[in-house]
């Protein structure tokens, strides 16, 4: 019974963190091989996997079984030293569309909502978790435009994302 109960909540926590923020809309038309390679984390909402980290960086490679292997790395000041983090993710729906599922520590899978995206040269994209308290701005360089970046806000803003409490990493 133990064993049961166990395996219920199990399966509705990881249901719930596959979850997309209610009136957020992944992209349609997301072709994976242009969104591989190296990203720049340019704004986030804090979180504790990547608490007082700069130079935050994600590189994505395709995988063999179909899935996208991610590579997180950022610079923690405190420590100093780089910490890196390696995970897998997984179409959702379809590859189309970009809402993934990403897992850096084993069974647990987290979303992956790409909620805008520059489709012309993939240059910039806008993500969230599977809540409000996930976003984050990643662009190909690791400075962009304030234009781009006022963008961002306004757009998280109308979408509800607590914007006031972004944190925009270092890259030097």
């Amino acid at each position: 019974m133990t064993h049961r109960i166990f395996l219920l909540t199990a399966l509705f926590f990881m249901s719930g963190c596959l979850g997309i923020p209610e009136g957020i809309e992944p992209i349609d038309e997301f072709e994976v091989n242009r969104y591989l390679g190296k990203w720049y984390e340019i704004a986030r909402l804090d979180h504790s996997f990547e608490r007082g980290l700069s130079r935050v960086s994600a590189d994505y490679a395709l995988r063999d079984d179909g899935g996208i292997r991610v590579v997180n790395r950022g610079f923690s000041e405190k420590k100093n030293q780089w910490k890196q983090a390696e995970g897998n993710a997984y179409f959702v729906q379809s590859p189309d569309a970009g809402y993934l599922k990403v897992s850096f520590f084993g069974p647990f899978y987290g979303s992956y909502v790409i909620f805008e995206l520059d489709k012309e040269k993939y240059q910039y994209a806008y993500v969230s978790g599977p809540n409000r308290n996930y976003l984050w701005l990643l662009a190909r360089t690791p400075e962009i435009d304030q234009e781009k970046i006022d963008r961002f806000i306004e757009r998280s803003r109308e979408l509800g994302f607590d914007v006031d409490n972004l944190i925009f990493v270092a890259h030097e």
